[in-house]
């Protein structure tokens, strides 16, 4: 992962500036983290491609069955109450939530943690830094459910509102989507590659 420092003393991008330049290059994906250190997102392989895919068609089904939230995909950049501006590789927002938000809102960054985010880690990925991003980015900040999937170590971590982390040390197992995403189950053995 490339990392573009932005010194707060020499050089400040707004929120409207961000979007701007994320919208001037559109072949490129950022992030921004609250110190506004801007990170340049590479692209996934294609096995991480093709289990984010599947979890996208698991999830998109299931939404539309029950039409009680919005599913973004990993292009999807929020912008967070300490403005961070950051894009899982999947989430869901409630449509209360949403409603909250004006059109110029939603069709910006969405300046709301998504309830729900899932974190596929890829072989680019740094497993400390995803695991510190959601426990520091998403859940302080009203994530009410994430989950951090590794496909390569097989094992899945499941974070709470209340602070709880679980771990699911194999892929023999269906997580469920708690009180958040109610009904939805996720058998981790169709992402067996």
């Amino acid at each position: 992962m490339e990392v573009v420092e932005m010194q707060h003393r020499r050089f400040k991008i707004n929120d409207e500036a961000f979007f701007q330049f994320c919208q001037d290059n559109t072949n490129l994906r950022f992030e921004r983290d609250i110190k506004g250190t801007i990170f340049i997102m590479p692209n996934t392989g294609g096995k991480t491609g093709e289990i984010n895919s599947l979890i996208n068609y698991f999830f998109v089904g299931w939404n539309l069955s029950q039409r009680s939230g919005r599913i973004f995909d990993s292009s999807t950049a929020f912008r967070l109450p300490f403005t961070a501006v950051r894009s899982p590789d999947l989430a869901w927002i409630s449509n209360e939530h949403w409603a909250q938000l004006i059109e110029k809102e939603q069709a910006q960054f969405p300046p709301l943690c998504p309830d729900f985010v899932l974190e596929l880690v890829a072989a680019t990925d740094d497993i400390k830094q995803t695991k510190q991003k959601i426990q520091q980015e998403w859940i302080e900040n009203s994530c009410r459910l994430a989950w951090l999937i590794d496909p390569k170590g097989q094992t899945a971590h499941i974070y709470r509102a209340n602070g709880e982390i679980q771990i699911v040390p194999n892929f023999d197992q269906t997580l469920s989507g708690e009180d958040v995403l109610v009904g939805f189950k996720l058998d981790l053995n169709t992402l067996k590659g």
